[in-house]
């Protein structure tokens, strides 16, 4: 009888003993797990962390877009005035207020994007999705940028020869067409964003930078934007090709959702291709030089065919913009090198 009650004692020492050590263990699962909760949330507030969200917001790798048709307008209107009287400080200015416009625009983007359902945890901009920025800091961000842009618009007032209102109506045009393009009517979501591209991201861009140099206005500079324009509309219509099902979703039309996907396919290879053939033509009847953008040629055909493959559609898009980088830089060089530019 005392062996028994002895071996029920200890089997009770044992439970208890075994018990404790598993609410222990329990207890520090939980630490760990809200430790770990706590450092991620720590890591996502810090200032480095908050930095790269800001910068992620920006889209830095879609400036290609505007960078390349203010730098063609500004060595347009270097081969034009010469070196004596092009003035650098504008340049700079120039660059400095497309660049803040363009990236206001693209926060509105992702701000209205978010707010209509569009974006989710599929899409390639997840700022808002990821709580990477709240709505508040995206909405700041926007307005400081535009206010950046406006403060280097005045700037270039005060030093182009150009007459302010004309710059004005150059600039405002393309201010508010980078807000309308998601905010307001949202001509993105009625399918008219792809007329928008083409006519800011080319005759628009290249215009005021040649305009605040020289102090007038020169059609034929329109000719020389075609090429960038069709090669910068590559880029968005390749980012609402692989989109198309998303977008049908939410309820939007692109033009991609409205020619269908064959068709889709025909365009972009257009948009792609003929500023080659452009460059081709020109090299022929003008200047060699006119060949130096053709060297992206090869690279042009790997996208076109990634474009066509579903499964590897997805980076299309930011490699559509790499190469806008290389072909806009090639043929700003070009149009340096040549004798005599055409049509000026």
């Amino acid at each position: 009888m005392q062996c028994i009650t002895t071996f029920a004692a200890r089997n009770m020492m044992s439970n208890g003993v075994q018990s404790s050590t598993s609410q222990i263990k329990d207890s520090s699962m939980v630490n760990n797990v809200h430790h770990s909760l706590t450092s991620s949330s720590s890591a996502l507030n810090s200032p480095l962390m908050k930095l790269s969200s800001y910068i992620l917001a920006l889209r830095p790798w879609s400036l290609s877009a505007s960078l390349m048709p203010t730098l063609l307008g500004s060595a347009l209107a270097y081969r034009m005035t010469g070196l004596v009287s092009f003035n650098w400080l504008s340049l700079i200015l120039t660059v400095y207020t497309v660049v803040c416009v363009h990236c206001a625009g693209n926060v509105v983007n992702t701000y209205f994007d978010y707010i209509k359902g569009v974006d989710s945890r599929k899409s390639d901009d997840r700022i808002l999705v990821d709580q990477l920025l709240s709505k508040d800091e995206l909405v700041s961000l926007g307005a400081i940028l535009y206010a950046a842009g406006c403060f280097g618009f005045i700037g270039l007032v005060l030093i182009s020869p150009a007459k302010m209102e004309h710059l004005a109506l150059v600039y405002f045009g393309g201010l508010s067409s980078s807000f309308l393009y998601t905010g307001g009517i949202g001509l993105k979501y009625i399918a008219l964003g792809d007329v928008l591209i083409l006519v800011i991201f080319g005759p628009i861009s290249v215009l005021f930078a040649f305009m605040a140099q020289t102090g007038y206005a020169e059609l034929g500079t329109i000719y020389y934007a075609i090429p960038l324009a069709l090669n910068t509309e590559a880029i968005l219509h390749s980012n609402n090709t692989r989109d198309t099902e998303s977008d049908r979703r939410a309820g939007i039309v692109t033009l991609a959702i409205l020619i269908g996907h064959t068709a889709s396919h025909v365009l972009y290879a257009f948009l792609l291709f003929t500023p080659y053939i452009t460059f081709i033509v020109l090299a022929l009847r003008y200047s060699v030089w006119f060949l130096l953008p053709v060297i992206t040629l090869p690279a042009a055909f790997k996208i076109e065919k990634d474009f066509r493959n579903p499964n590897r559609i997805q980076n299309v898009p930011r490699r559509t913009a790499r190469l806008n980088m290389y072909l806009g830089i090639l043929y700003v060089v070009a149009c340096l090198l040549v004798g005599s530019l055409p049509y000026l």
